[in-house]
């Protein structure tokens, strides 16, 4: 949990440094994102007038849950987390809680772009959330479990070569990444037009810590998803010890897989150009065809 706690900022920093640097602009620094939270957090709190107590809550039971959520994702060694109950469903039915919890927080503001927000976010994870289930069933043919540390194991002790249903499945969840975490061609994490933006209309009305909790449990979930990605379809480098050099040598390899994917995943926001809103059902329909051929295809080629 700590080290998420602490990954994410950073992997959040990397991405916007490959973006600017790509953009023939000067980068804001690995560490910007904890100066930018860290003066958040000496700010006054800002409620809006006439919102509940639901909307004063939602920061730290977003943040909460999503801390909740580390625990069922394997990072470093996929026996670690025998005690914990990963399953993939579970995991999935937490990540849609905090969907609905912020999609009420935005419209409880009673602002037009809360409410703007708050909708189309529930779209896209109403589109996103069959997908996502489809591609756990694809590893649970190949690893029959679904149980995240468990997959991750079983895969780890395979082949390195992935078949075809991983192949199908990798894609969709990328697809699904980008969804889920309004990333382009979604949404536009750097724009505040009232037109295309999603997440950022969600959280417009938070200020001072509750905005700085919004934003770390953002900055969580985009790297949650991409530990699960990395556990399902690229489980090698993990460890079977405990001991320290062990999980030394464990760490250095997933730093090594955050570090290549946030430079990929900053090279594919650069090339994108954003869809327009009603482009985005075909986006992530394609991730739920992508989720169906690699479901069908273990059964069709590989077995």
């Amino acid at each position: 949990m700590l080290l998420v706690l602490v990954l994410a900022p950073l992997f959040i920093g990397w991405l916007n440094m490959v973006r600017a640097l790509l953009a023939n602009r000067t980068p804001p620094g690995l560490f910007q994102p904890f100066r930018d939270w860290r003066k958040l957090f000496t700010k006054e709190i800002m409620i809006p007038e006439g919102s509940s107590i639901l909307f004063r809550w939602i920061p730290r039971i977003v943040f909460s849950l999503m801390l909740v959520s580390t625990l069922l994702v394997p990072m470093l060694n996929p026996h670690a987390g025998g005690w914990v109950f990963g399953d993939a469903l579970v995991l999935t039915g937490i990540l849609s809680l905090v969907r609905v919890l912020m999609s009420l927080g935005a419209m409880d503001s009673g602002t037009p772009f809360g409410d703007l927000g708050g909708r189309r976010e529930m779209m896209v994870g109403f589109l996103a959330e069959p997908a996502t289930i489809l591609v756990i069933f694809t590893t649970y043919l190949v690893s029959h479990s679904t149980m995240t540390f468990v997959t991750a194991d079983s895969l780890r002790s395979g082949s390195i070569l992935p078949t075809p249903s991983l192949v199908f499945g990798g894609l969709s969840f990328f697809l699904i990444l980008l969804g889920e975490n309004a990333r382009m061609p979604i949404d536009n994490p750097a724009t505040h037009l009232e037109l295309t933006m999603i997440h950022e209309a969600m959280i417009l009305e938070y200020t001072g810590p509750s905005l700085a909790l919004m934003e770390w449990a953002s900055a969580v979930k985009i790297l949650l998803y991409l530990l699960l990605g990395i556990g399902f379809f690229l489980p090698w480098g993990m460890t079977d010890g405990f001991g320290g050099l062990s999980l030394l040598l464990a760490s250095g390899m997933l730093l090594g897989k955050v570090f290549v994917a946030g430079a990929l995943l900053g090279i594919f926001e650069t090339l994108m150009a954003k869809l327009r809103i009603f482009r985005v059902p075909e986006f992530m329909t394609l991730a739920f065809l992508l989720a169906i051929l690699g479901f069908l295809s273990h059964f069709v080629l590989e077995t």
